[in-house]
């Protein structure tokens, strides 16, 4: 077992087994929007799809109640395993989203679902999981904006990242819909990874906008209107 440095957390230490996400750009661009929020001890934090846990760890770091939810138990063991490794405590819930803790609120959440444009109507298999999200990428992203409300509490705020090819304005509006205002508040442009260039073809077909051949993320923050 082999523990790597994340770079965005200096000092965080982050197993990474095969099949779950390895923390990288969207993770450090989300990672520095909640730093913004100033999570305290007094601060309940959930992370939704948390993969490696190592955003939970930090925000437990600086001094969060945290809940990682994950429906992948490998995930499930990274975010336990990098909670020990970096000395952190860590609510670690199995189950669907926010199917995984009904009833209860939170001040914080975040998310970095997967959300890249995957062609073909099946469900996403194996490492795919991590990352495919429906042919549109908003599989995960519209059941977030939907629930967030449920799982907010009045002053609560959400914070997700994803992909422009997912729409941006997509997202503003579908958080709008359920009460919450909604505006980008981080983003950064990067060249597509081997996933992306080996859709281009596909996405251009689709109509999504792959005019070029870099992305650019964001980090939308929601609240109540």
């Amino acid at each position: 077992m082999k523990a790597e440095t994340l770079t965005a957390a200096p000092r965080l230490r982050c197993w990474v087994p095969r099949g779950v996400y390895r923390p990288q750009t969207d993770t450090r661009l989300l990672g520095r929007a909640m730093r913004r929020e100033g999570v305290t001890a007094q601060t309940d934090v959930l992370d939704l799809g948390t993969g490696s846990g190592i955003l939970a760890v930090e925000a437990a770091r600086l001094g969060g109640r945290v809940t990682a939810v994950d429906i992948s138990w490998r995930a499930i063991a990274a975010a336990r395993l990098n909670a020990l490794l970096n000395g952190q405590s860590l609510r670690v819930r199995h189950g669907d989203l926010a199917a995984a803790v009904p009833g209860r609120r939170f001040d914080l959440v975040i998310a970095n679902p997967p959300y890249v444009p995957a062609p073909g109507p099946g469900p996403p298999r194996g490492r795919a999981r991590s990352w495919d999200a429906g042919t549109d990428g908003r599989l995960l992203i519209d059941r977030i904006c939907d629930t967030a409300p449920a799982v907010l509490r009045p002053t609560g705020t959400l914070l997700i990242v994803h992909s422009h090819l997912c729409g941006i304005g997509a997202t503003l509006t579908r958080l709008a819909r359920a009460g919450l205002h909604a505006e980008v508040v981080d983003r950064t442009r990067l060249p597509f990874g081997h996933v992306l260039l080996s859709r281009l073809a596909w996405l251009r077909e689709q109509g999504l906008p792959a005019d070029g051949t870099t992305e650019e993320l964001v980090v939308i923050r929601a609240e109540r209107s």
